[in-house]
């Protein structure tokens, strides 16, 4: 039973890295291969898509642990200053970057824009652990992250003026209510209802499945999406690059926005690695679903997030060898004798 635990642990560890980026490649060639050998399988796929949405929706939102927020309470500084780096600075350099690169072709624009606009709530804690970040106070955080991006979702969309392709804020609200705000009260409930019954063993048990089941969840919907709509997607091949670019600079502002917190603040190390994860990281798969359902039938606005995915992973793992050399350079110097001398 501990092998089979440690074993599942460990390929929970796996999918909340590198593993997820794989089966994502896998599901676009695949479903991209479906889609063009047999139309009529892309279809049925199509016609599947909400149930895969809210299978995916459930497993995100039974994740938070809304109990977390309260041992943030005493971090409060931590908390704001992550909280206007991600929903006030990072949408608005995301925005400036988008408007840049992609104006002239307004879905993709959108696509990226709500892709910048909501921090990660689920892998970023992996990598944080694997820089050897604050994963205690980057838990605390998870559900603040999720329940204002949602709340922020319609907000944004009307901010930056990209509720433009027919849906009402009325409208959008609406869905929110339907698709997310109610089963998330539902996996709170059931959350709640599993710690009093089965136990803090038994429920790390589901947790590693559900966080195995997240990216897999993510991929199903990623092959619909590509068989259903292979010929879009190709017709708009030509605009990859740009999306690239636009990413690729998104990332390392985000990067030097953490540090610039990180040294203002005077961050421990732990800390400075959980400001630059958390900014650096974004929430693609649940943006992903709650753009399918308020925003329905727009494949290339699908695929701008998830080309943000793919190129994410590596990001990240950039960032986890770099803050670890960071952190050993620092070490090394405070243990040099000249600076032991200075100390005393």
């Amino acid at each position: 039973m501990l092998a089979g635990s440690i074993s599942l642990k460990t390929v929970a560890e796996f999918m909340s890295g590198r593993g997820t980026a794989i089966i994502l490649v896998v599901a676009i060639l695949c479903g991209s291969v479906l889609g063009m050998s047999l139309p009529e399988a892309g279809d049925f796929l199509s016609n599947q898509i909400d149930y895969t949405i809210l299978a995916l929706v459930f497993c995100l939102l039974f994740e938070v642990r809304i109990q977390n927020f309260l041992s943030s309470l005493n971090r409060l500084s931590f908390i704001v200053a992550a909280l206007i780096a991600n929903f006030v600075i990072i949408p608005a350099v995301g925005f400036a970057i988008a408007s840049v690169f992609l104006s002239t072709h307004p879905l993709f624009f959108i696509g990226l824009l709500i892709y910048f606009m909501a921090p990660c709530t689920d892998w970023f804690l992996g990598f944080t652990r694997l820089a050897n970040g604050n994963t205690a106070l980057g838990a605390a955080l998870l559900p603040i992250n999720m329940i204002v991006q949602l709340l922020l979702y319609p907000v944004y969309l009307t901010i930056f003026g990209i509720d433009t392709i027919g849906t009402g804020s009325h409208d959008i609200f609406q869905t929110l209510w339907q698709w997310f705000l109610i089963p998330l009260l539902l996996a709170l409930a059931i959350r709640f209802l599993l710690e009093r019954t089965i136990g803090e063993k038994r429920l790390e048990f589901i947790h590693s499945i559900i966080s195995i089941g997240i990216p897999v969840l993510l991929a199903a919907l990623v092959g619909q999406i590509f068989a259903a709509n292979i010929g879009t997607l190709a017709s708009n091949i030509a605009i990859i690059p740009l999306v690239l670019c636009a990413i690729f600079l998104f990332f390392t502002l985000t990067y030097l926005l953490s540090e610039v917190i990180s040294k203002i603040m005077k961050l421990p190390h732990e800390d400075h690695v959980l400001m630059t994860m958390t900014t650096g990281a974004r929430n693609a798969p649940l943006m992903l679903a709650v753009t399918i359902a308020v925003l329905p039938d727009q494949p290339i606005i699908y695929a701008a997030i998830i080309i943000g995915t793919l190129i994410e992973f590596p990001h990240l793992i950039a960032l986890k060898v770099l803050l670890k050399r960071k952190h050993g350079l620092d070490k090394r110097r405070t243990n040099t004798p000249s600076a032991n001398v200075l100390a005393k």
